[in-house]
């Protein structure tokens, strides 16, 4: 009884012998490793850039979801008698983790990068800023605006709903973009190794013309074109992937002043992800040289 093989199969059992109907060298050979190596060079920070803009979409959602910000714009005298109504009526309100108003130094801290560290702010009607961390399920916006309203003329909550969803919209949106920049380069790779063997084979027409005089099947033929050309682009990938994290390895680490020109590395277990990348190549190698040797044996005379 004849045993029936999948072509991956046919592949990982094929004859090494059958790899010399295969010139070793010659451009398509170089093209191969080259286009395999830069692709995968370049699928590392696609894929850094898809989890570093992951991470930051959880991170940016997370901080300004439990955070909110009260406002109070008061004369100098009742500044401090409504910061502490304010504070008073906050410890009374469901959801309420802390609140604390925050200081003079702190107030001058966040102004610095826009109007200098010297900025005489003493001198100046800044508005008092209260920070308000949320607990559980959070608290009633509404409510409490409302409840402002009537005990704290001058305060103004900002649950910084209008920043947190543009913030983490082009986070996903960067996301999507490294997703997709992975997709383009599986589709260039294929369109490259498709040209080189479709090269290879034109090239070798009468070595392959000599193969079927004596006997060879093209399925034999076919076979010998696709475990080279699969192997180059598995070599080539693997080189490229070792290439893209060692540039990746000296990028600036993660720190919170850098923001996220500092967070594109790999973090923790997803230094695996670039591990999947050669298969991948060699996967998409594997099919596109299979259907290329096939069609072209199959056109010629």
């Amino acid at each position: 009884m004849k045993i029936e093989l999948s072509p991956v199969t046919e592949f990982l059992l094929a004859d090494a012998q059958a790899d010399r109907v295969v010139p070793p060298t010659g451009f398509t050979a170089w093209l191969t490793l080259f286009s395999a190596a830069a692709m995968g060079f370049l699928a590392v920070f696609a894929l850094a850039l898809s989890l570093a803009t992951g991470r930051l979409a959880d991170r940016w959602g997370n901080e300004l979801a439990r955070s909110s910000t009260i406002r109070i714009s008061a004369p100098e005298g009742q500044m401090a008698a409504q910061t502490e109504a304010a504070l008073r009526l906050l410890e009374t309100t469901a959801g309420v983790a802390s609140a604390r108003a925050l200081s003079s130094e702190e107030e001058a801290a966040l102004l610095a990068p826009w109007f200098g560290p010297d900025l005489p702010i003493d001198t100046l009607p800044i508005p008092q800023l209260i920070e308000v961390v949320e607990e559980g399920a959070g608290f009633d916006a509404e409510g409490l605006r409302l409840r402002l309203a009537a005990e704290v003329p001058g305060a103004v909550l900002d649950d910084h709903t209008r920043w947190r969803r543009p913030l983490v919209r082009a986070a996903e949106r960067l996301r999507l973009l490294g997703w997709l920049s992975l997709v383009l380069i599986g589709a260039a790779v294929a369109a490259m190794i498709t040209l080189a063997a479709n090269a290879a084979l034109a090239a070798n027409s009468q070595l392959i013309g000599v193969l079927r005089l004596v006997g060879a099947r093209d399925t034999f033929i076919a076979r010998a074109f696709v475990r080279r050309f699969t192997l180059r682009a598995l070599g080539g990938a693997a080189l490229g992937v070792v290439l893209g994290c060692l540039a990746v390895l000296i990028l600036p680490g993660a720190e919170a002043e850098g923001g996220f020109l500092t967070g594109l590395g790999f973090q923790g277990w997803h230094w695996l992800w670039p591990l999947v990348i050669p298969p991948l190549a060699a996967m998409v190698a594997f099919f596109a040289t299979r259907m290329a040797a096939h069609k072209t044996l199959k056109d010629m005379p």
